[in-house]
């Protein structure tokens, strides 16, 4: 079994649809968790976010907080 050796080596991800739509228009939840300490980020996205969109927020929403 793996097991990671650092913070935000190795983690997990995953969508909850299916929710009202915020003002501004969000209606899925994104969850990116930290499989070593479980810790967990949830960031409120749009319906059919692209790839790229969603590597510029993992930036801007984790990477820049943790400093990784």
């Amino acid at each position: 079994m793996f097991i990671p050796e650092w913070i935000w080596d190795s983690i997990a991800m995953d969508f909850v649809g299916g929710l009202p739509k915020t003002k501004k228009g969000n209606e899925v939840t994104w969850v990116v968790v930290d499989r070593l300490t479980k810790a967990a980020h949830f960031v409120a996205i749009k319906k059919g976010t692209l790839v790229p969109k969603l590597a510029e927020i993992y930036v801007e929403q984790v990477v820049k907080l943790h400093g990784i």
